[in-house]
């Protein structure tokens, strides 16, 4: 991902108000991934890079319902599989990827999802931002998985600035208090994905836009009641 316009990094005051103001709409935040153990999740993340989530719980749901372990991935095989996943960006791949992650699963974790990044990112398919989410979703831990969404709020806000995904998460993860650290990926990906979108963020119904250092901001569309004042 691209770096995008630089700016300033926002005072400690003004990330505590942010996280407070997302906390106060939604203190208990979820991913829209569907699963149904530590398992599917990691299927389901695996298989959403460059895809929808929308678009994996639509091949998922039948997936899991004949494949809610390792070894059941196991016995459908690749092929299987791949005929499943059809309707997802590079299906053929992320098949062979979840048959294969299956089989180490099986092998050397007995069929158990470990909660341990380096065990996790050993896996096929699975890279950090894969690990984090798992590790955050499921095992409860305060990992930052830095997607576009995140990349892009981190970098216009001022929250996080930084040119690459693992200076951004580590930025996070300094700057994010900790008690607003277990949920904050999640808020900064469904701001990213509903308000403060890629083409034109939806600055006049933000609610952080009073710390936010995005300029120009976008005004309310016709410059109805909600625009924004000059």
């Amino acid at each position: 991902m691209p770096p995008l316009k630089k700016v300033k990094s926002l005072p400690p005051a003004a990330i505590a108000a942010i996280f407070e103001r997302f906390h106060s709409i939604d203190p208990e935040p979820k991913g829209e991934l569907e699963y149904v153990n530590a398992f599917t999740l990691l299927v389901a993340v695996v298989l959403s890079a460059q895809a929808t989530d929308a678009g994996v719980n639509k091949a998922t749901r039948a997936l899991f319902q004949l494949a809610p372990t390792p070894a059941a991935m196991v016995a459908l095989g690749p092929e299987r599989i791949e005929e499943m996943i059809r309707t997802i960006g590079l299906f053929r791949t992320k098949a062979k990827n979840v048959y294969a992650l299956s089989q180490k699963l099986l092998a050397e974790h007995g069929g158990e999802v470990p909660a341990d990044r380096e065990a996790l990112e050993s896996l096929p398919g699975v890279g950090r931002k894969t690990a984090n989410v798992v590790l955050n979703i499921f095992f409860g831990q305060p990992t930052m998985a830095v997607d576009t969404h995140v990349f892009r709020v981190s970098n216009r806000t001022g929250i996080a600035p930084g040119a690459t995904v693992l200076a951004v998460e580590t930025r996070l993860m300094q700057v994010i208090p900790p008690e607003y650290a277990l949920h904050a990926h999640h808020w900064l990906i469904l701001h990213g994905r509903y308000i403060c979108k890629a083409r034109k963020p939806e600055c006049w119904r933000c609610p952080i836009r009073q710390w936010c250092l995005f300029e120009p901001k976008t005004p309310a569309p016709g410059g109805g009641p909600q625009a924004l004042s000059s």
